[in-house]
C-alpha cells in the first residue's frame, strides 16, 4: 500500500513539476523584460533571423494551401451554392485558421529547433555559465529578445501567408475552376470582416511567444553534450507543435464562442 502511494506521488510530481518549472521560467522572462537597455539592441537581429528569414516558408506553404482550398471548396459546394462562395470559403479558412496554424507549425520546426539548439550548444559549452560568472543575466540577454522578436514577427509572416494564400486561391479559381475574378472577389468581400484578420494575427502572436519560450527553456536546460542538444531541439519542436494546437483551441473557445457574422 505504501509503495503504491509513493508511486502515485512520484508520478504526480513528475507530471506537475514541468508545469511549475515552466511557470517560473515565464515569470523570470517577464522580470527580465524590464531591463530594456539590455535586450533591445538584440531585438532587430533576432527579428531578422526568426521572422524575415522565415518568410519563404510561410509563402511556400500558403501558395499551395490556397490552391488546395479553392479546389476543395468547389468540390464541397458543387452546384448547390453560387460559385462566389469559393472565394468566401478560401478567405475565411485562410485568414481564420490555416494561415496561422500551418505557418505556426512550420515555424515551430524552424524557430523552435533553432533556438533550442543554439542555446543548448551555449549551455553545454559553458558559454551561459561564463555570462553568469560575469554577472550578465541570460534571461535579458538571450531569452527576452528572442521571445519578443518571435511574438512580433510571427504575425508578419502569417499576414504575408494570408495574402499569398488568397492570391493563389484566386489564381486557382481562374485557371482551374472557371470562376471569374468578379465572382471570386464578391465571395471574398461579402462575408469579410476585420475580425477575421485580427483573430488570425493575435493567434499567431501567441504562437510565436509560446514557440520561443519553449525553445529557450529547452535550450537552457540542455544536458549531455551533442546528444543533449539534439534531444532539446526535438523536445522543443514537439512541445511547440502541441502548444500551438492547444492555443488554437483556446482562442476558438474564448473568442469565437457565441460570435456570429453580422
Amino acid at each position: 500500500m505504501t509503495g503504491s502511494v509513493s508511486a502515485i506521488g512520484r508520478t504526480t510530481r513528475a507530471l506537475i513539476s514541468p508545469v511549475g518549472g515552466g511557470a517560473r521560467f515565464v515569470v523570470g522572462v517577464a522580470r527580465a523584460a524590464r531591463d530594456v537597455r539590455t535586450w533591445i539592441p538584440e531585438f532587430s537581429v533576432h527579428a531578422r533571423t526568426l521572422g524575415v528569414e522565415s518568410l519563404p516558408i510561410g509563402i511556400f506553404i500558403a501558395l499551395f494551401t490556397g490552391i488546395v482550398l479553392a479546389l476543395l471548396a468547389s468540390y464541397s459546394v458543387g452546384d448547390i451554392v453560387p460559385p462566389y462562395f469559393v472565394g468566401t470559403l478560401v478567405q475565411k479558412t485562410v485568414t481564420l485558421e490555416l494561415a496561422p496554424v500551418l505557418t505556426g507549425l512550420a515555424l515551430a520546426g524552424r524557430v523552435g529547433a533553432n533556438i533550442a539548439a543554439e542555446l543548448g550548444t551555449m549551455r553545454v559549452t559553458e558559454q551561459i555559465d561564463a555570462l553568469e560568472t560575469l554577472t550578465f543575466d541570460p534571461m535579458s540577454h538571450l531569452v527576452v529578445p528572442r521571445v519578443f522578436a518571435s511574438a512580433a514577427m510571427f504575425p508578419v509572416v502569417v499576414a504575408v501567408a494570408m495574402l499569398v494564400g488568397l492570391l493563389s486561391g484566386w489564381v486557382a479559381s481562374l485557371a482551374l475552376l472557371d470562376i471569374s475574378t468578379p465572382q471570386f472577389l464578391k465571395g471574398v468581400r461579402i462575408f469579410f470582416t476585420s475580425f477575421d484578420v485580427r483573430y488570425g494575427l493575435v493567434k499567431s502572436a501567441s504562437f510565436g511567444a509560446a514557440v520561443s519560450l519553449i525553445g529557450c527553456r529547452a535550450g537552457l536546460t540542455t544536458q549531455g553534450g551533442a546528444q543533449g542538444v539534439g534531444r532539446s531541439a526535438t523536445r522543443a519542436v514537439v512541445i511547440s507543435a502541441v502548444m500551438i494546437l492547444v492555443l488554437d483551441a483556446f482562442w476558438a473557445v474564448v473568442w469565437l464562442t457565441n460570435r456570429t457574422l453580422k
